[in-house]
């Protein structure tokens, strides 16, 4: 969000993401802490120089959470662009630090959900539209990674018990339990504590159910008593504001 505020440029992402590593920019208290491994040593090739677009780990056991967990503010960003587009940044944005292309999918699935509720679209209606889109992936190495996505592509992903939702830190996991958690769960309240009771990496899939959750439901539905507790609060909402009007001098 920070860098989207000037306009698009990776770069200017990398830079930030080294000093969030190196200085502590945007953490709760002044420094970095549990860093993924992909993400710390793609974060790392950045400090060293290497080009953002060569900075991301592309093996497939590079398949972390890590890009899916941060990738939500492209969602705002890239609304109003052809899909083909937003599927090219998503893809730049994700592959800073996961370049594999299950990653990429599993961010462009995530980002085009949010952009859907974005639209007022309902819980179902959106999931419908999503899973249409992924239908018109632009590349075929996308398209390869499909089936991985098959348990929410074919079937309704809410008709698989608890026992089946895994919430480790593998993206696809990730994303299954967040999507199960929102589309199980009809208040905000009750799809975060519904995704971080899966256990697990619990707080990064509360963090990608929560901000499916937030955009639906708003932020008058998140508890006082729970946004107090945030640290940096005014900071966020500061940000939060610098962001929309970013985007409404973009539009």
């Amino acid at each position: 969000m920070d860098s989207l505020c000037n306009g698009y440029d990776l770069q200017d992402i990398a830079n930030k993401f080294v000093a969030w590593w190196k200085e502590g920019l945007w953490t709760p208290h002044g420094q970095a802490f549990d860093i993924g491994g992909a993400t710390f040593k793609a974060v790392r090739r950045m400090k060293k120089g290497v080009p953002p677009k060569e900075s991301g780990i592309k093996g497939e056991f590079g398949n972390g959470n890590g890009s899916l967990m941060r990738i939500l503010p492209l969602a705002f960003y890239l609304l109003h662009h052809s899909e083909k587009n937003r599927q090219q940044i998503i893809e730049e944005v994700s592959s800073l630090t996961h370049a594999h292309h299950r990653s990429v999918v599993a961010c462009i699935y995530y980002t085009e959900f949010a952009i859907c509720l974005l639209q007022n679209m309902a819980q179902r209606e959106a999931y419908a539209k999503t899973n249409q889109a992924m239908n018109r992936l632009h590349k075929a190495e996308h398209r390869g990674e499909l089936k991985h996505l098959q348990r929410i592509l074919k079937s309704d992903i809410t008709n698989l018990p608890k026992k089946e939702i895994k919430s480790y830190g593998y993206v696809i996991d990730t994303l299954e339990a967040a999507l199960w958690s929102f589309l199980s769960t009809d208040n905000y309240q009750d799809c975060v504590l519904t995704a971080v009771n899966l256990g697990q990496d619990a707080d990064t899939t509360g963090a990608v159910a929560g901000g499916l959750a937030g955009l639906y439901y708003g932020i008058d539905a998140i508890r006082a008593d729970w946004k107090k507790q945030l640290v940096k609060v005014q900071d966020i909402i500061t940000l939060t504001y610098r962001f929309y009007v970013s985007l409404d001098i973009q539009e």
